[in-house]
């Protein structure tokens, strides 16, 4: 039963029998999970004719191979697709070719039974959409592919796995695994010491991690949603941020607290809020944003190993697409303050952090079609802020659209405009204009029309572009 009510489905066909014949060859499983809904709230449905039966994970976008009836009892797995083997788990015969040679099968990708391992991947079609060709399994192994819920799974496991000085704590995420699932399976490996279900109360979850931490652990707390911080708000700005100055630098802080943020997901005004503005205005805080699967792995695995506190949104709506490839090395970790330029351009740069960061790269696709070549910034951190690369893409291309969610008065796209302003104004060929919420309550029956879009974004690289 997935977390919110919906049955997995389960293949009803019977199994193969000797001489039956060959079956019709259906769509991969990549190309099925390809073309799941983006939609957070939505979790993806497979049809009846699809040839390999499979059932996706809810909340964690990993895939389960149905096996067939008379397989011994721990045959259902998770199972990892590499690319030098198709997917098929009930694989049709290929005809022979002319001349008598036999016919090739194509073998089942063995279940991993090692007790504790890392949800694996299925690899998906390559960002532009275009599936995999014929020759795929000639290619070099690639990256694991995986989504961001995934990739937070991951860098939580080995963070755990590496330092035993790393505790989890939150509602819901020992017994339950998370509202999200990004700590399922946490607790039966590494034991209620190490992953602790709390009461709810969010001031006692961030006063208990300042308090580990103090005494050199190395805490993770999850804040279920960001609109939850607030009752802990006073912990975190006067009491975590403000221990290592306070102290003299006697005592460091290295709590991480995670938390989803922002809309996308139909959750209204109580669970889609992006308060990332509060924490940026507190010195002594680390504010990291991902957008990315291999960015929230690389970010986290930065964070837990920091010495200072980090505030570490991560963007629900983006949680389980776009899938990407993601290093597969245990010390790959994304430094903070390095912005990543996510689209080359000349015309118009857009900076944005999360989910903006998708919005702006489709504004910037629909730009292209209109020939202006948009540049889109992803900032990756706000605190630290890699300024340099803000400035380098202004004098670049003279134009500057800043994209985010949150309210617009007083939002971090305001800071970025008035930056701007200060060092590079001279660079400018128009005015930096923001898109953004609105100054409102976080609306449900119209959350389309409070969040960005890539046509509002579009409208505003029209005006720069025209200036």
């Amino acid at each position: 039963m997935g977390p919110f009510g919906r049955r997995p489905r389960r293949s009803r066909r019977r199994p193969r029998r000797p001489g039956d014949p060959p079956t019709a060859a259906g769509p991969s499983l990549a190309a099925v999970v390809a073309t799941a809904p983006a939609d957070d709230a939505a979790a993806p449905q497979l049809t009846p004719d699809v040839a390999v039966a499979a059932d996706v994970a809810d909340v964690a976008g990993v895939a389960v191979v149905d096996v067939e009836p008379d397989a011994p009892p721990d045959a259902e797995a998770l199972v990892t697709v590499s690319p030098d083997a198709s997917v098929a788990a009930d694989a049709p015969s290929v005809p022979a070719p002319p001349g008598g040679a036999p016919p090739a099968t194509v073998e089942p990708v063995e279940p991993s039974s090692a007790e504790g391992a890392a949800a694996p991947a299925v690899p998906l079609p390559p960002p532009d959409g275009a599936l995999p060709s014929a020759s795929s399994a000639e290619r070099p192994k690639s990256m694991p592919v995986m989504t961001m819920i995934q990739a937070v799974q991951v860098a939580l496991r080995e963070e755990m796995a590496r330092d035993e000085r790393v505790v989890m704590l939150g509602e819901d995420i020992a017994r339950n695994g998370g509202v999200f699932r990004a700590t399922e399976g946490l607790l039966d490996r590494f034991g209620e010491a190490r992953v602790i279900d709390t009461p709810l109360n969010e001031s006692g979850i961030v006063g208990v991690a300042i308090g580990m931490a103090m005494n050199g652990l190395r805490p993770v707390a999850e804040i279920q949603f960001a609109d939850f911080i607030y009752p802990a708000f006073d912990q975190i700005v006067s009491e975590l941020a403000k221990l290592r100055y306070r102290s003299g630098g006697e005592f460091t802080c290295p709590v991480v607290i995670r938390t989803p943020y922002g809309g996308g997901i139909r959750g209204g005004g109580y669970h889609s809020q992006s308060p990332e503005a509060y924490f940026v205005h507190t010195a002594g805080l680390h504010v990291y944003v991902p957008s990315t699967p291999a960015d929230a792995l690389g970010l986290l695995r930065s964070a837990i190993r920091g010495a200072d506190p980090v505030i570490f949104f991560e963007p629900k709506k983006v949680y389980r697409q776009p899938k990407e490839e993601v290093p597969d090395d245990p010390d790959f970790v994304v430094r903070p303050g390095e912005a990543r330029l996510a689209r080359e351009g000349d015309s118009c740069v857009l900076v944005a952090w999360g989910a903006m960061t998708h919005v702006c790269l489709e504004a910037a696709a629909l730009a292209a079609e209109r020939g202006v070549e948009c540049a889109v910034l992803d900032l990756r951190t706000l605190v630290p802020m890699d300024v340099e690369a803000i400035l380098a893409q202004v004098r670049r291309t003279g134009r500057v659209v800043v994209v985010h969610e949150a309210p617009r008065t007083c939002g971090v796209g305001a800071e970025i405009a008035a930056l701007v302003a200060d060092r590079a104004i001279d660079s400018l060929e128009a005015p930096v204009l923001r898109v953004t919420g609105f100054d409102t309550p976080f609306p449900y029956a119209l959350e389309h029309v409070y969040m960005p879009s890539p046509e509002r974004v579009l409208a505003a690289v029209e005006k720069v572009a025209r200036y």
